[in-house]
Formats: structure tokens, C-alpha cells, sequence
């Protein structure tokens, strides 16, 4: 139990200093949201609970093959001006692009 309140407090942590650090340094805030820093401490987490190598690297495979997938979240907020579309508008297409992507992530995932 207190292993998992540690997990729960530095990943709230984590997500919290970046959102604050979005509306001091915009830029900084990116980077550090575009690297792996949920996937190093879940990883490990994961790891460290289940202690399953086999398990681990499979994990990881699927991260690998989702990171490019998930950027189809993104698309929407890259047309958006062309498409004069709002936050909103954005943000559901990214999520109905993300379900798509689930499954092509899934597809591949079966693949490797």
C-alpha cells in the first residue's frame, strides 16, 4: 500500500510541476512532457512489482510501437488554424484519432 501511494505521489508530482512549468516556459514544458519520463518510471515500476523480464521487455516493445501511434493526437491541433478549429474541436478529433491508432497499434504489436 505504501508503495503504491509513492507511485501515485511522484507521478502527480511529475504532471503537476509540467502543467505549472507550461505557463512559465512553454517550450521547456514540451520537451519535458515529450520524453519518456512516464515510461521510465512505469517501466521500472512494473518491473519492480512483477519482476518479470519477459513481461518487461514485451511492455516496452508495445511502448515503442505507441509512441508514433499517439502522435496522431496531435494532427488536429496542427490543422487547426487550417481548419479554423478550437481547442475543443481539437482535442475530441485527437482522442477519436487516438482509438484508431489503438488499433493499428494493436495490429502491429501482434506483428513483433
Amino acid at each position: 500500500m505504501v508503495v503504491a501511494l509513492g507511485k501515485v505521489i511522484l507521478a502527480s508530482v511529475l504532471i503537476s510541476f509540467v502543467s505549472w512549468l507550461s505557463g512559465k516556459q512553454t517550450s521547456l514544458a514540451g520537451f519535458l512532457t515529450a520524453l519518456p519520463l512516464t515510461t521510465l518510471l512505469a517501466l521500472a515500476f512494473s518491473h519492480l512489482e512483477w519482476g518479470n523480464a519477459e513481461q518487461s521487455v514485451e511492455y516496452a516493445k508495445s511502448v515503442f510501437v505507441a509512441i508514433p501511434v499517439s502522435l496522431l493526437f496531435f494532427v488536429p491541433f496542427l490543422l487547426a488554424k487550417k481548419f479554423q478549429l478550437g481547442f475543443w474541436g481539437c482535442y475530441s478529433l485527437g482522442i477519436a484519432l487516438l482509438g484508431v491508432g489503438y488499433v493499428v497499434h494493436t495490429h502491429i504489436v501482434k506483428q513483433i
